[in-house]
């Protein structure tokens, strides 16, 4: 079988609720904010996500995430997260459903990986995976990017993945607990900086080229931040 992407790399139970998920890899070097960058899908295997965030069976790979919204009358509003459902994931949802991704090994997907920049979770949280999954198939990169809201539950996730913050308590919080911190805010604190592929930044580097999202074993120690962005921007308060 061919190691190509794009291709499921992995299927199983989430360790968010139990349901089954997939995580799927893709590979777009055109999108101009993340750079050449391999980016990983966290979706439910038998849920379209768009229909998923109005049942509330998105929780198997967002989990507890206050980006969500809320549900009201089976329709979710005031939902803040800045990944539309109905793009990107809904197009790989029924690309799986048709049959059109090879389904990779483990080693397999190590292979398909190595050499890689890779993003753990474009969509849904990286914590949903288990995280020896993670460590298998993330051995031969050469670097990564990653949040995860997951971070009081998931603590060796840290080494992957940002914790995602929207007030500074709680990335004091996640800081005790080992991780260093994205926040979605205004201002800055001392130990924080600006994402330099934000539009308040100026854009000056993409995703690929900075690597500060690196979680633990990143080559910065800063922790990041950046302003509410995306269509669910104005729905993003300080907790």
């Amino acid at each position: 079988m061919s190691t190509t992407l794009p291709a499921i790399l992995w299927r199983g139970p989430s360790q968010l609720d139990g349901k089954p998920i997939m995580l799927v890899a893709t590979h777009n070097s055109q999108n101009p904010k993340t750079g050449d960058i391999v980016q990983t899908w966290i979706l439910r295997d038998d849920i379209a996500p768009h229909h998923a965030i109005h049942t509330g069976d998105d929780a198997s790979v967002c989990g507890s995430c206050p980006l969500r919204g809320e549900i009201v009358n089976g329709r979710t509003t005031h939902r803040a997260c800045y990944v539309q459902t109905h793009n990107a994931p809904r197009s790989i949802f029924a690309k799986h459903t048709r049959g059109g991704y090879a389904e990779l090994s483990i080693t397999q997907a190590r292979e398909a990986l190595a050499g890689r920049v890779v993003r753990l979770g474009a969509y849904g949280d990286p914590a949903a995976v288990p995280i020896a999954v993670w460590d298998r198939i993330m051995r031969d990169t050469v670097a990564h990017t990653g949040y995860t809201h997951q971070w009081q539950r998931f603590s060796a996730i840290a080494r992957y993945c940002m914790a995602s913050v929207e007030s500074e308590t709680q990335a004091a919080k996640a800081h005790a607990r080992g991780f260093r911190t994205f926040r979605v805010g205004l201002g800055r604190t001392k130990t924080e900086a600006v994402c330099p592929a934000s539009h308040e930044a100026g854009r000056k580097l993409n995703c690929a080229q900075c690597l500060a999202c690196s979680g633990r074993t990143g080559r910065r120690t800063a922790d990041i931040v950046i302003a509410p962005h995306g269509n669910g921007a104005k729905y993003v308060t300080a907790a």
